[in-house]
């Protein structure tokens, strides 16, 4: 199979099933942010880090594909259960979520209590966390943007929604375990 199809040569692309849409379509930015964000999630990955977040982040990464699968899928694809219509959902489920939110919890409770908004910062590896965290929240408005015009699985909406805090706590967790400054902002008075 060739990389290059020359059929989006004139500004168009093929949703799953081949409903060609422009390029600029607002479902295309919403997969097309999620695999920024799997780009800038494999550069944690990459950062000298402890293995047990390497092997959370590549199950992210596999989930952030299912992710964009699910949102390169036209609604016209929807699949009848018991009777009603429903969009198809390519493998996200709850248990992805609680996997999200147990880690959180994991970092959290060896952390210091937040007090204050922090800085984006301190260490290169830790402005990775905190660059994904603002890709992931595009992707998320992107995605919430779409889901007003077209419905998607919900659970897509929750997942990252869920992924933004993990990275952000991520980002708060490598500062501790990197012993970088992590410098709280306190607005002037």
């Amino acid at each position: 199979m060739k990389v290059y199809t020359k059929t989006g040569d004139k500004g168009t692309t093929a949703l799953f099933g081949g409903t060609r849409v422009p390029k600029h379509h607002i479902r295309i930015e919403s997969y097309g942010t999620v695999d920024e964000l799997n780009s800038h999630i494999g550069l944690i990955r990459d950062q000298d880090i402890n293995p047990l977040y390497q092997k959370v982040l590549i199950e992210i990464q596999d989930r952030l594909f299912t992710v964009g699968a699910i949102l390169a899928t036209p609604p016209e694809k929807e699949i009848l259960k018991n009777g009603e219509k429903r969009l198809q959902n390519l493998g996200i489920n709850e248990s992805d979520i609680t996997f999200l939110e147990n880690e959180i919890d994991t970092m959290e409770n060896a952390l210091p209590p937040m007090t204050h908004f922090v800085l984006p910062g301190g260490h290169t590896t830790v402005s990775y966390c905190h660059i994904a965290r603002c890709v992931c929240r595009r992707a998320e408005r992107l995605s919430t943007h779409l889901n007003e015009l077209e419905p998607i699985e919900e659970l897509v909406l929750m997942y990252l929604n869920r992924l933004s805090d993990y990275l952000f706590v991520l980002a708060r967790k490598l500062s501790h375990d990197l012993k970088a400054d992590e410098v709280q902002w306190i607005p002037r008075k």
